[in-house]
């Protein structure tokens, strides 16, 4: 099926009864061929929502990489701010932008990203998962670790999205479990994205320079976490809290590490990793991104 006619088909089931809504969505995700060359996976650090309105290095980096990559069947999105108690996926069909901070900048409200999402790829991820339940959520749409990302990478809004929640009473080895099962959504054209943050203390953040230079503590966990990535050394980055004061300064809250978590777990053995970007803001929230595959 085209693309074309794929969104179009998706955008019309919610007018179908409730039966034709399930058998319509059964034949979507079965007629989806299994590519020869899967999705690779990205983690992205997307750092403040102002970032949303700001071309600078980082939001240009974003652009380059849509640009570069094949256009996914559609896109799940693992996002620090979408946490819950129980693993949620969201099988609404029209997402729409979840403004979900403070009042930094009127700008940002007015920014529309609404793209169709993907039910029968978010039913798939929930009979993929084994170890625990995954529980459909009807009304999500995309936080802002989501939209704010996808604005550059995708800007016309033209390819499916749904998230996966963090369940936040779990521990780190968990997720990174979970994560080892969604593999064969790549294999489906599906782009994993874990957005978050390796560095991420807005405890001790200069709210008033972006471009402040970065703490010690921060350039130094934000350096072993890539040394143990270039060394597939993941079990001691599932096991982060015995790395020390700077993983404790730069992971107060798993919220932000855990995307990276899963982008990991997505990994096969031999795939490379790739740096995309690396860089700090306001001296605590570490930019670092990178790609699998």
């Amino acid at each position: 099926m085209k693309r074309k006619d794929f969104l179009k088909t998706i955008a019309m089931l919610p007018l179908a009864p409730a039966a034709l809504q399930l058998q319509g969505l059964h034949q979507l995700t079965s007629g989806l061929p299994v590519r020869a060359k899967k999705m690779p996976v990205l983690f992205i650090g997307h750092g403040h929502p102002m970032n949303a309105i700001l071309d600078n290095s980082f939001t240009q980096h974003l652009s380059s990489l849509g640009a570069k990559m094949d256009k996914p069947e559609a896109i799940l999105v693992i996002s620090a701010h979408w946490e819950t108690i129980g693993t949620y996926v969201s099988v609404n069909p029209a997402p729409k932008a979840i403004y979900d901070f403070g009042h930094f900048d009127d700008r940002l409200f007015r920014v529309q990203y609404a793209p169709a999402g993907h039910p029968g790829l978010a039913r798939e991820l929930v009979r993929q998962v084994q170890s625990t339940t995954v529980q459909e959520d009807q009304a999500m749409g995309l936080d802002h670790g989501a939209w704010t990302v996808l604005k550059f990478l995708y800007p016309e809004a033209d390819v499916p999205v749904f998230q996966m929640s963090i369940d936040y009473s779990q521990p780190a080895a968990y997720h990174y479990q979970l994560a080892t099962e969604l593999k064969a959504l790549r294999s489906k054209g599906v782009l994993v994205i874990g957005s978050g943050n390796i560095v991420h203390n807005l405890g001790m953040v200069d709210w008033h320079d972006m471009d402040a230079k970065p703490y010690d503590w921060a350039l130094e966990f934000d350096a072993l976490v890539k040394n143990k990535i270039d060394h597939n050394q993941v079990d001691d980055l599932v096991r982060y809290t015995g790395l020390g004061a700077a993983a404790r300064l730069a992971v107060p809250t798993s919220d932000h590490y855990l995307p990276m978590l899963y982008s990991l777990g997505l990994k096969d053995k031999d795939e490379p990793v790739t740096y995309t970007y690396e860089g700090y803001q306001y001296a605590g929230i570490g930019m670092r991104c990178f790609q699998v595959g």
